[in-house]
């Protein structure tokens, strides 16, 4: 089992996750982060962190698509681990569905 990111972090990207985890296997997106499905050891400690619950474990059905995704991901974009202020529009978006389709960016963040 893995922990994988899903699109609730789209234009979020709160980063309380980032500093618990012992094995640093975040990677930073422009708008959002990503989990190395490799790297990840299963401790679960980054998923309570969350405070919009956009880390789900792998065997939740709804983390079925998200997985190749943070896999992709994870190898293009720069590793995070130290915690930084979520997006400024992050309040305003948190709660809105299929963010996925209207705002993702492939583009990486800036990491550490």
């Amino acid at each position: 089992m893995t922990f994988v990111v899903t699109e609730v972090c789209i234009k979020c990207k709160y980063t309380d996750c980032v500093e618990v985890c012992p094995v640093d296997c975040f990677y930073e997106g422009e708008n959002m982060l990503v989990i190395n499905p490799d790297e990840c050891i299963d401790c679960g400690v980054c998923e309570p962190e969350c405070p919009i619950e956009a880390i789900i474990p792998d065997s939740d059905p709804r983390a079925d698509k998200w997985l190749d995704m943070n896999r992709e991901y994870s190898e293009k974009w720069p590793n995070i681990t130290k915690t930084k202020e979520p997006l400024p529009e992050a309040d305003a978006v948190k709660d809105e569905k299929e963010k996925f389709d209207k705002y993702f960016s492939e583009n990486p963040g800036s990491g550490d």
